[in-house]
């Protein structure tokens, strides 16, 4: 996992340097972007209570 960490930021700072601010901005939204797919592509995550949790629907099972 470091090493990914390494190599992500490693990217981040290529990018900022190289094409700017704005690059760096899009290219960290797109790789956040990938990384909530990729988690519930593999189910790890469900999009639908991320939603409902984004909106402020609540269920609770107390009386």
């Amino acid at each position: 996992m470091t090493t990914t960490g390494i190599a992500i930021g490693a990217f981040l700072a290529f990018m900022a340097v190289r094409f700017g601010f704005w690059a760096f901005i899009v290219a960290a939204l797109f790789m956040a972007v990938g990384a909530v797919l990729g988690r519930a592509a593999t189910g790890k995550l469900d999009l639908r209570g991320v939603g409902e949790a984004l909106i402020g629907k609540s269920t609770t099972t107390s009386d």
